[in-house]
């Protein structure tokens, strides 16, 4: 059976079709082009000052290389049952090197660029626009939830980046994408913003991106998304890809989140958020009817002795303003509560039953990934990263709502976590008797057995096993 395609003429301006009104733009409009046959239309007097901002990183890190056989060999149980007369096989190491791009924000070398590209290195080392010299940087502060860090450099009287404020852009606005796609060096792409404010993409905790088309390639992660007068506006982080290529969906970390968390990094190396205790999801099309109010924040639970519970919030509660200002949605309010500090107090405007409500909730401290080492008379684990489990580490990792404990977020390559044979990935879940469902469990297990040899049980991609830390 044949295909047809029907074209229609357009003919008139106004056409009515089944009653309706379809406009059309006026027809009045005026093109104009340069009437000096020798002048070019180019952005680059726009983007010449932002080009020199731009830095290429390239970190090195050494990676810990597992096998199957290694595996099998280690297995705690198998070298019990053979009376620990196996060979234990120690780890293949190797280094991975990786390319990304910076935005220098200050003259005296503090450099914004992504978290991942930094993340873990050994060695970081960046090289300026019109510059030969390799410096080598320092990492000042990482925030994984937006992935976001700084570096910084020993250099002086650089050129440095302007910041457009991001809540000022349009969709449809002309964008440039710079950085160093693929190690090839500096590169600029061209396009304009698809979407503003995207979030839900599953790339972060915190996400309020800006899509473009412009060219995002991988070696461009860390680099600046600069608008036609060339003024900063994002920092390129991610693409959808099937292929590894760019398909014309990159995304952006928006300029006003840059400096907060920036500023924030600089002044202090880690980012203090606030906490309210919730879980929270999305107004569904078929529960408006339940709400006057078609926006919110819907509260699905309440942890106990939380911000959230001493303010009265309770499951159903739907949060439509905070300190007056309107919550859209489940990620808004994600993104407002984490942006101000623990201890302070916030306004909290609610719907229950259909009436507005407002109470006050003084904000806890959210659980942020803590790095073990000795201190304060507490025995930790030199080199082992863990994070507590709520609802969106859970989400995040993929981690089933049965499964209580601490989360292992990374292990240092031949620290005393990695010679006791814990994996990043690994869910502590006990030690000794002692059951853990928080880092304030792990660190009462930890004083309590700090002058014995303990056992602790982790949940390893849903077996759990043992190690033993003495």
């Amino acid at each position: 059976m044949k295909k047809t395609v029907s074209f229609i003429l357009l003919l008139s301006a106004i056409s009515l079709v089944a009653g309706v009104t379809i406009q059309s733009m006026p027809n009045d409009f005026k093109r104009e082009s340069p009437t000096d046959k020798n002048v070019l239309l180019s952005y680059n007097n726009a983007i010449k000052d932002m080009r020199k901002v731009v830095v290429n990183i390239a970190s090195t890190k050494k990676l810990q290389m597992n096998n199957n056989l290694q595996e099998m060999l280690n297995n705690p149980f198998l070298r019990d049952f053979f009376g620990n007369r196996l060979p234990k096989l120690r780890p293949q190491k190797r280094k991975a090197y990786s390319l990304g791009s910076g935005v220098i924000i200050s003259s005296n070398g503090y450099i914004v660029t992504n978290n991942h590209v930094v993340e873990g290195a050994d060695k970081i080392v960046v090289t300026v626009h019109g510059d030969k010299k390799e410096y080598k940087a320092k990492i000042i502060g990482q925030d994984p939830k937006t992935d976001l860090a700084v570096i910084k450099i020993e250099a002086k009287k650089l050129p440095v980046a302007k910041f457009e404020d991001s809540s000022k852009l349009l969709t449809g606005d002309v964008v440039f994408a710079i950085g160093n796609p693929f190690g090839v060096g500096e590169s600029v792409t061209q396009g304009i913003i698809s979407a503003l404010n995207k979030s839900s993409i599953g790339l972060n905790q915190y996400e309020n991106f800006i899509q473009t088309d412009a060219s995002i390639n991988p070696g461009n992660s860390g680099g600046a998304l600069v608008d036609s007068r060339g003024a900063l506006i994002g920092i390129n982080s991610a693409i959808i890809s099937r292929s590894g290529g760019n398909n014309g969906i990159g995304f952006a970390i928006p300029s006003n989140m840059v400096k907060k968390i920036a500023t924030a990094l600089i002044n202090n190396g880690k980012i203090k958020r606030g906490y309210l205790g919730v879980s929270i999801t999305d107004l569904k099309p078929n529960m408006k009817g339940l709400y006057k109010s078609g926006y919110g924040a819907l509260i699905l639970s309440v942890e106990k002795n939380s911000a959230a519970k001493k303010a009265g919030l309770k499951r159903g509660d739907l949060i439509i303003k905070v300190n007056g200002e309107k919550i859209k949605d489940a990620n808004a309010l994600k993104n407002m509560v984490g942006s101000i500090l623990p201890n302070k107090k916030i306004s909290i405007e609610f719907e229950r039953d259909q009436k507005i409500t407002t109470t006050t909730a003084k904000l806890a401290s959210m659980s942020s990934e803590l790095s073990f080492s000795k201190k304060g008379g507490e025995n930790y684990i030199k080199g082992l990263s863990v994070i507590q489990l709520d609802d969106q580490v859970r989400a995040k990792y993929q981690i089933p709502k049965d499964i209580d404990g601490v989360l292992i977020t990374g292990v240092k390559l031949d620290s005393d976590a990695d010679k006791l044979g814990f994996k990043r990935g690994d869910i502590i879940i006990q030690v000794q008797n002692i059951t853990i469902k928080t880092i304030k469990d792990l660190n009462r297990a930890f004083k309590k057995y700090k002058n014995h040899s303990k056992m602790v049980y982790v949940n390893r991609g849903g077996f759990v096993t043992y190690l033993v830390v003495k």
